[in-house]
């Protein structure tokens, strides 16, 4: 964990001063530069003068990184435990022309949680080599049978080129109307060959109960005291006629699980349609990325840009400010000044709830 950089005064100092707009990015002092906003649901109130925001507090040196409010309150009742949340955010930045952008600073960025600047950036840090946890979800329903073996070679090339033996995991799934688990949790290659080849198209199509089912079972159990990055990779076309849960329970329970969803769309007619709506949906809501391959054959480019995009991330942890423990859903706007550039991130998450 890196202690608090002295650019997070200049950082949250920034946000306070911020004037947003609706659709544009906040106009920060010349110490910042822009980032367009894969924002929340809103962007941020009101703003706070300069002059007027609280400085920010540093931890002391080989003590507790607890803000001093905190470590005087456990000093004077040393029996209450403070509640003191982290949040982690993996996300991307590209150029116009869709080029991944690197080298970027703290000092570029400005992050608001649930409308307010967090009370402590804990660490910044350009990330190519987190550790891994992959989820390959491959539709295998009735809908996609002559275009299934495709799919199949190009998991199988995606990983043999991004899974490494000693970090990384994933796990290899099958969906129609139920899900297929033909591998769990492997850093082997060759077993997730093996089951992926095993899968056969077949069915109806329960699209959302696989993802709902998959993060809730898949992604929300990984326990880790260090920083990952879960990411499932969907390869369908979107269409569910199957379903007990809906698309936005889908979506939540990726948003619980912190898991970024890439899809690949296995339409490639001219046109979109709704299935393809919907796999943009729920990449757009997680912070991943949809591709449209313009024939089956290029489904291997969705997974080759996946893989380049998992090497070119940024990793943000930060305390928000005024977080309780409910269970409630909150927003995470996250922009930089440059607006050539674009941020993508998850746009939310949903708080812990107080231990009973």
């Amino acid at each position: 964990m890196f202690r608090p950089l002295l650019a997070s005064v200049v950082f949250l100092a920034s946000l306070a001063s911020a004037q947003v707009k609706p659709g544009a990015a906040p106009a920060l002092p010349p110490a910042s530069t822009d980032v367009d906003a894969t924002s929340a649901a809103h962007p941020p109130q009101q703003a706070v003068p300069a002059t007027q925001a609280a400085p920010v507090q540093t931890a002391p040196a080989g003590g507790t990184d607890q803000p001093p409010a905190i470590a005087a309150a456990d000093a004077n009742a040393p029996t209450i435990r403070a509640f003191v949340p982290e949040v982690p955010l993996v996300f991307t930045v590209t150029d116009n022309k869709g080029r991944f952008v690197t080298g970027l600073q703290q000092q570029n960025f400005g992050l608001l949680d649930d409308g307010k600047r967090p009370d402590r950036i804990i660490s910044f840090t350009q990330q190519a080599n987190l550790p891994l946890r992959i989820g390959i979800l491959l539709d295998t329903s009735n809908s996609i049978r002559s275009r299934f073996q495709f799919e199949q070679q190009a998991a199988t090339e995606f990983l043999l080129q991004v899974l490494r033996p000693r970090q990384d995991a994933a796990f290899v799934e099958g969906f129609d109307v139920r899900q297929d688990l033909a591998q769990d949790y492997t850093n082997s290659v060759d077993k997730l060959s093996t089951a992926i080849n095993k899968l056969r198209p077949g069915g109806g199509t329960a699209f959302f109960d696989a993802i709902y089912q998959t993060c809730r079972d898949q992604m929300l159990t990984i326990k880790s005291n260090d920083t990952i990055r879960k990411a499932l990779i969907v390869v369908s076309d979107g269409e569910d006629n199957y379903s007990h849960a809906y698309e936005q329970d889908a979506i939540k329970e990726c948003q619980r699980a912190e898991t970024i969803v890439y899809t690949i769309s296995t339409n490639v007619s001219p046109s979109r349609d709704k299935g393809d709506e919907v796999l943009s949906r729920l990449s757009e809501a997680t912070g991943g990325r949809t591709f449209f391959p313009v024939k089956i054959e290029d489904v291997a480019q969705g997974f080759h840009s996946i893989e380049e995009e998992l090497r070119s991330q940024y990793s943000l942890r930060y305390r928000p400010a005024d977080l309780k423990q409910d269970g409630a859903f909150r927003s995470i706007y996250l922009v930089a000044l440059d607006q050539r550039l674009h941020v993508r991130a998850r746009k939310g998450y949903f708080s812990p709830r107080a231990p009973r």
